[in-house]
């Protein structure tokens, strides 16, 4: 039975969805001012996994990844740029499609934004207002009052006193609590604004969330996830709205990704060593990172490097490599591998343990491809199956393999014509010719492989 850990319990637990057999799973998308970093990179993909298990073992999932495209960082960015919000957004968000595609993210359910939910907003504002647990400040903000929320921090483990004490309120902010935040902004000259009950303003952040995981999955749904950096505040945030606003529980299940290590230091623009998917897919092929995103557990540090990149490049190799000649087939008979990877994704989507499941089959494949080719092919057909599930695993190998050939190395027809050459000189016994034309591929990073049916050749 699929266990998952939960954040607001602090152990893993049995999932028991509200409703039998669906599952309704609400996660925090970007906000899009800028290219998706890898730190983006892991949420699409370690959610993107979580969605695809539970539609293996039979769920019918209802997965929500919002955009944020109204925020304090998107109106700077706007301002710098000296263009409207709407366009800076439009194009983030064709960037970010695009990010996910190559990373093969299958889209979600439904993508809401939050300018396409200003009305769902403004009412769960007023009805916070109306349960005592907002007011309306005195420069026209609206501020939940944390205070009147018994149950704030219980997802954090943070307690407000503790909270309290090194904090304080800014110079401009007119709330009664330094914890109090913002539910609605006042409107700012040059700033997009709607109309609400307190004047002309915009939503803060973490409202947003509420209001469009609450639209689109009812007040009580499944899990919640995103990364570790939003467990507090906005995550907290989140509950104390849904909850004061509904009078329900919101959610079952919190999941959090953690965070992304670059050669073992945080990555931040500050210490230059911050990476967008795009600068990465520059090097190394979108497979190959999701692969490398998929080696460590979803909960632990990821850490960025080229070691870990050509280790996923070298891994992918190997499967690539036993997957290569395999005739289609109808997947094994018998259920050790897929039980054991099902296991493995039962305990918390553990992909280590479910990757190393994978190359349990290579490995036997390898030992029956030459006396059993019917066997081979069945559990080839079985690897396919089980990386599918992980979203890895779906090309063609010979198209893998091959690579992609950089501008000044040899195209494809250059490569199969020299091995031609060798194949002709080898047929007249002209060994030196032979050789040389194979130093001469192995200088251009051209690995030849000879067998019973001829000569392949990848690019190293």
């Amino acid at each position: 039975m699929l266990q998952i850990y939960n954040s607001l319990t602090r152990r893993k637990e049995p999932f028991t969805p509200i409703e039998p057999g669906k599952a309704r799973m609400y996660v925090c998308g970007m906000t899009v001012y800028d290219y998706c970093h890898l730190g983006h990179a892991r949420v699409m993909v370690v959610f993107d996994v979580v969605y695809r298990y539970l539609r293996a073992i039979g769920y019918d999932v209802t997965y929500i990844r919002n955009i944020t495209d109204i925020d304090d960082k998107i109106i700077r960015r706007a301002n710098e740029n000296a263009e409207p919000v709407a366009a800076l957004t439009e194009r983030f968000i064709a960037a970010m499609h695009q990010d996910a595609e190559a990373l093969g993210v299958l889209p979600p359910t439904d993508e809401p934004r939050a300018t396409g939910h200003m009305g769902e907003i403004l009412g769960m504002v007023q009805a916070l207002i109306g349960r005592g647990l907002a007011y309306v400040a005195d420069n026209g903000d609206v501020y939940f009052a944390v205070s009147q929320f018994p149950d704030y921090g219980k997802l954090s483990g943070k307690h407000p006193q503790d909270l309290r004490a090194g904090a304080r309120v800014e110079i401009g902010e007119a709330k009664r609590d330094p914890l109090d935040f913002a539910l609605w902004k006042a409107a700012k000259p040059d700033e997009p604004a709607w109309d609400s009950p307190w004047g002309r303003g915009r939503p803060g952040w973490h409202i947003e969330c509420s209001a469009m995981s609450t639209c689109a999955l009812g007040s009580h749904f499944d899990i919640h996830g995103g990364g570790a950096d939003l467990q507090f505040p906005h995550h907290e945030n989140e509950i104390a709205q849904s909850e004061g606003a509904t009078g329900e529980p919101f959610v079952n299940v919190w999941m959090h990704n953690g965070f992304v290590r670059v050669n073992e230091e945080k990555m931040s623009k500050s210490l230059g060593n911050f990476f967008t998917v795009r600068e990465i897919l520059q090097r190394y092929r979108p497979e190959e990172v999701r692969y490398f995103i998929l080696t460590s557990h979803y909960r632990s540090p990821l850490n960025y490097d080229d070691e870990h990149l050509q280790g996923a490049r070298g891994a992918l190799t190997r499967i690539y490599t036993a997957l290569r000649g395999l005739p289609a087939a109808e997947p094994a008979g018998g259920a050790s591998f897929r039980e054991r990877f099902s296991a493995a994704m039962d305990d918390d989507f553990n992909t280590p343990v479910a990757l190393s499941v994978l190359f349990d089959l290579v490995r036997e494949i390898n030992r029956v491809r030459d006396e059993d080719g019917a066997r081979a092919a069945a559990l080839g057909a079985e690897l396919r199956g089980l990386g599918g599930v992980l979203g890895i695993l779906q090309s063609d190998p010979e198209v893998f393999l091959r690579g992609e050939s950089t501008s000044d190395g040899l195209s494809d027809a250059e490569i199969d014509a020299l091995i031609e050459q060798r194949r002709a000189a080898r047929a007249a016994k002209n060994w030196a010719e032979a050789d040389r034309v194979r130093d001469q591929l192995t200088q251009a990073g051209i690995i030849l492989e000879d067998g019973a049916s001829g000569t392949t050749w990848r690019r190293g």
